[in-house]
């Protein structure tokens, strides 16, 4: 493991407090101190692998838990959407009870954020609960997906629409192993997508005890984009850091004005694109469609509009939002969108909607953000004015 290693403690009010360990090597450090941590003798261990993974990596870390005394059962999840279903959860479910593997014995979720939704959803749901590690091998999942304990699925409407993580649960997990020498097996798109987490949280921060996290950032991009390990352990440790103490804060979303809410700044103008399979972050149909990481950078620039066309906040931070995004390489603007009201009537399906109301998460001010309910339908369609291509 290396000497840069960090640890950040998340502390929700209904699970125990954990611990997030960033570095390099963490994955496979971490198999000695499993069992202590669960108070159990090593036993079963279920993996839930995702398919775009090295097989060597996946071997290293794997064969260190084999070391240190579990017997480690493999079960690989396609990383997309349309396999982020309830047909995957059953597929995931019924190869635990395979294993007869008992209450007390851990799911370790190896992989990016579609991996570790399934993987904690499983576990949440196993034998009512099972303990959950999370280990995850994207940038966008290191950051965001992994830590807070949110799981789930998408949901296929008769239409075909999905309905981004429709089902699931909180199931907190017993630790977070942030390996960011993963990460060295990403495409240039997929980690680029990454850092679209990264600046949501630094559009929030202020609030959150890192004020100055989006200009160091920014400012850090050269050696983040050369995967410089220093740099990849501060990035990933200061963002867990501040979704921590929201989490801390908010473990539920259950907060009118902000909480944990704040954490899908940009998220429902994103999750109303980012399941329409045509759309294409460069207009080259062979990319579509949308990574995650690639609408939520887009969901930031209307949300920014959105704000701004309400006065919450000067026309000035669009620009600066598009600028961050622009620099981290990821698409400030999309063609083939729908018309207003089809792309609104998408986001009314979102889970933060209430009494058939839109509440969206949006900038207040430098790096602050709040939960606005029923903004006017203008300033919503403002926003998907600000990325419309063309």
């Amino acid at each position: 493991m290396s000497g840069s290693a960090r640890r950040v403690r998340v502390e929700p009010s209904s699970a125990p407090a954990y611990e997030v360990r960033v570095g390099s090597g963490v994955a496979r450090a971490f198999a000695g101190e499993l069992a202590g941590l669960l108070g159990v003798p090593a036993g079963r261990l279920f993996a839930v692998v995702d398919a775009g993974l090295p097989a060597s990596w996946v071997d290293g870390v794997l064969g260190a838990y084999e070391v240190a005394g579990w017997a480690v059962t493999r079960c690989v999840v396609a990383p997309s959407e349309r396999a982020k279903s309830l047909e995957t959860l059953g597929g995931v479910l019924a190869a635990l009870a395979g294993t007869g593997q008992e209450r007390r014995e851990p799911v370790l979720a190896l992989g990016g954020g579609i991996v570790g939704d399934v993987a904690g959803f499983a576990a949440s749901a196993y034998r009512r609960g099972v303990p959950v590690v999370q280990c995850p091998t994207t940038l966008l999942a290191a950051v965001d997906a992994s830590v807070g304990g949110k799981t789930g699925v998408n949901l296929a409407l008769p239409s075909g629409e999905l309905l981004k993580n429709m089902a699931g649960a909180f199931h907190q997990p017993r630790a977070v192993l942030a390996d960011v020498s993963a990460f060295a097996s990403l495409g240039e798109r997929e980690f680029r997508a990454g850092l679209a987490e990264c600046v949501k949280h630094g559009l929030i921060s202020a609030d959150w005890g890192d004020e100055g996290l989006l200009a160091w950032t920014l400012g850090s991009l050269e050696r983040i984009m050369s995967r410089e390990e220093e740099a990849l352990v501060e990035l990933v440790a200061r963002n867990v850091g501040v979704k921590a103490r929201v989490v801390g804060d908010d473990e539920r979303e259950l907060s009118e004005t902000g909480g944990r809410a704040l954490l899908n700044l940009g998220h429902t103008y994103a999750h109303a694109i980012e399941t329409l399979a045509h759309l294409t972050p460069d207009g080259d149909p062979a990319h579509a469609p949308l990574h995650h990481g690639e609408a939520v950078a887009l969901g930031l620039i209307a949300a920014a509009a959105c704000s701004a066309s309400m006065g919450l906040v000067e026309a000035s931070l669009v620009g600066r939002v598009r600028a961050g995004v622009a620099a981290c390489g990821l698409p400030v603007a999309i063609g083939g969108l729908p018309d207003d009201g089809t792309l609104i009537a998408r986001m009314r399906h979102d889970k933060k909607a209430s009494g058939g109301r839109l509440r969206l998460t949006l900038p207040v001010g430098e790096g602050r953000a709040r939960l606005i309910a029923d903004p006017p339908e203008a300033s919503v369609a403002a926003g998907w004015s600000a990325i419309r291509a063309g």
